[in-house]
């Protein structure tokens, strides 16, 4: 699969790092494929196309923060990994939480990998760039 026709759906309420991750994929050369939601609520809407996504086109990865407004990002996951038409697309947990609770309830809810976000930029960029080397790249996803 070529990583430019990659749709990556990010889920995270900060505006900072909304910021952070666009720039770095765009750096990463992945900036026409990426749709982003605020909320948990707003995730489980466009993932099931429902409200104003009834149009979203499904993901091929998914970037998900912990701490997000409404419904928090390990429920999120939860719901993905429990419903047949969307466990199959791979979660990265893209968070500020290194807690050894986040990470465990993660992968005991069938995260993918969990990664804690660096704060500064060029290890953010690095860290993209490794996301992108690694399951746009190396990784075959599902069609």
């Amino acid at each position: 699969m070529n990583p430019e026709t990659i749709h990556i759906l990010l889920v995270e309420d900060n505006e900072g790092d909304i910021w952070l991750t666009l720039e770095a994929l765009h750096q990463a050369k992945i900036n026409n494929n990426v749709s982003v939601v605020r909320d948990g609520e707003e995730a489980l809407s466009f993932l099931n196309k429902q409200g104003k996504h009834l149009r979203a086109i499904a993901p091929d990865l998914i970037l998900l923060d912990i701490n997000l407004p409404k419904i928090d990002g390990k429920e999120v996951l939860a719901n993905i990994k429990n419903d047949d038409h969307l466990k199959q697309i791979p979660v990265v947990m893209l968070t500020t939480s290194s807690a050894e609770k986040d990470i465990l309830e993660s992968y005991k809810s069938h995260a993918n990998c969990y990664i804690t976000k660096p704060v500064d930029l060029d290890q953010f960029i690095q860290v993209v760039h490794t996301i992108k080397n690694f399951w746009l790249t190396t990784v075959q996803l599902p069609a």
